[in-house]
């Protein structure tokens, strides 16, 4: 089965609404805009409920079937990102250093679409709850949903998502049992020492020296901490110190990213972090303050969803295009937090060739918005049957 002929019919429309999103970016869960944007096209649509404000900017609407029967969640995000947009297409960003360079433009459409189909046709026995998420990028806007009891509030018993993947055959889909992301934590070490002159280093304690130690030595968390079979990444990301060339200067700080699947080697990187920083600080003889943050969980699939979803994806792409048990992704995703709730499966699209994400002259591919929503709407068909 391929693109629903009724979705294929609106592809156009659909087209429009990604391109005004993608024209008014919005940043966290400031997004007056486009949760406008979204709450006017559902209402538009002839949606049983429409919940707006949750989490600050959140949206959940209803939408009942032809039969009572069990409450379906589809999540869309809908924050962007500070990047200045290098596309140069005439539907580009007008808000200078900001831009949907992670397709939640697209994941948007792609859900009001299906939002579009299934309150004309209602073929299902249940509700579905469209679930219009803020600050996936920054934030844990999934986190905050979660919290604001979204779940509990509408009966949600499943949850599915959706991203896009650049590069990755248009309208293929992946997924898999288990974990299917990372787990994301964020340090910051600051080091003091004390400055001087360029030119009297022993009159100093230098805190670069001591700084480049450590991002050295957290190294080895990864190569000499756990098995080589096990997923860990430990990158340093920034660092900032310095002012001038004759200068020591007197501190100094550095950030990195830390991803995991497992709570055991996440627990063990983050206490050998914490103890190779204070080894270093000693030997060099500075001190060293360390913040580091635990952020978003692992994107763990349940096996049963994740298989459904598989099959669902098979009936609108063909077997050839789904990959049902792909290798695990080291990003991130706040869903990980809906999918801690219920059970549920997030997937990957194709949108075909492309810049990635999160790159200044990224864009979605329109082609895929129809697909998707014909995904979203045939699970719901198929979770929910008549």
């Amino acid at each position: 089965m391929p693109v629903l002929n009724r979705i294929a019919a609106f592809a156009p429309e659909m087209a429009e609404w990604r391109r005004w999103l993608h024209r008014h970016p919005e940043l966290e869960f400031d997004l007056p805009q486009t949760a406008a944007f979204v709450a006017e096209r559902l209402r538009s649509f002839g949606v049983d409920e429409l919940h707006e404000g949750i989490a600050t900017s959140g949206i959940v609407a209803l939408i009942r079937g032809n039969a009572p029967g069990p409450v379906i969640g589809l999540r869309s995000d809908m924050d962007a990102l500070p990047i200045t947009e290098l596309t140069g297409k005439d539907y580009a960003s007008e808000t200078p250093g900001r831009m949907h360079a992670c397709g939640h433009d697209g994941h948007m459409t792609m859900l009001l679409g299906a939002a579009k189909y299934l309150a004309e046709t209602r073929n299902f026995a249940g509700t579905v709850a469209l679930i219009f998420q803020p600050a996936e990028e920054e934030g844990g806007g999934g986190e905050a949903m979660v919290k604001a009891g979204i779940m509990e509030r509408f009966g949600i018993s499943q949850v599915y998502g959706m991203h896009n993947a650049p590069n990755l055959p248009l309208g293929a889909f992946q997924t898999a049992p288990g974990p299917l992301m990372a787990a994301v934590d964020t340090a910051w070490v600051t080091v003091t020492g004390k400055g001087g002159h360029g030119a009297t280093p022993q009159a100093c304690t230098d805190p670069v020296v001591a700084i480049v130690g450590m991002v050295q030595a957290l190294q080895t968390i990864v190569s000499r901490n756990v098995s080589a079979l096990d997923q860990l990444v430990v990158s340093v990301t920034e660092i900032h110190v310095g002012t001038a060339n004759n200068i020591i200067p007197e501190s100094g700080w550095f950030a990195a990213t830390i991803r995991t699947f497992d709570p055991e080697i996440r627990d063990l990187a983050e206490a050998r972090f914490r103890a190779i920083v204070a080894g270093q600080a000693a030997a060099f003889g500075v001190q060293a303050e360390v913040t580091y943050e635990r952020g978003y969980p692992p994107t763990v699939n349940n096996p049963a969803r994740a298989a459904f979803a598989a099959e669902v994806a098979r009936e609108i792409a063909g077997p050839a295009a789904v990959e049902d048990d792909v290798e695990r992704d080291m990003g991130a995703e706040d869903f990980s937090y809906m999918l801690q709730a219920r059970p549920g499966a997030f997937l990957f699209i194709g949108i075909g060739p492309g810049e990635g994400l999160h790159h200044p002259a990224y864009d979605f591919n329109d082609e895929a918005a129809p697909i998707g929503a014909s995904f979203f709407a045939r699970l719901v068909e198929r979770a929910l049957p008549l």
